[in-house]
């Protein structure tokens, strides 16, 4: 199959179009994937009679980040940053919790 350009300015248009289209989508994804805060930790390091839960309800009332969240949701995101399969804990654990 032999393809011929009939009219040259605007192939080069065209071309010209289908590039900034694709740089300006490029821009968008990069300034969300990039814009992200620094994120601050504090570690603290599991008792005897901590859960997950009771952590979750002082962090709920002391920290300033996880203010006016659900319990249920902070549980989770402490096992996240944790990287945390399930919600036992060990005496001396360490736990990175998250705070502003």
């Amino acid at each position: 199959m032999n393809l011929k350009i009939v009219n040259r300015r605007k192939f080069v248009r065209s071309i010209l179009l289908i590039f900034l289209l694709i740089i300006g989508i490029s821009f968008i994804i990069s300034s969300k994937s990039f814009s992200h805060t620094e994120s601050k930790y504090k570690t603290i390091y599991v008792i005897s009679g901590d859960t997950l839960w009771s952590i979750a309800k002082e962090e709920q009332n002391s920290n300033e980040y996880y203010k006016d969240k659900n319990i249920r949701s902070i549980v989770d995101e402490i096992k996240k940053i944790n990287h945390m399969t399930n919600s036992d804990l060990k005496i001396n654990q360490e736990l990175k919790i998250k705070e502003l």
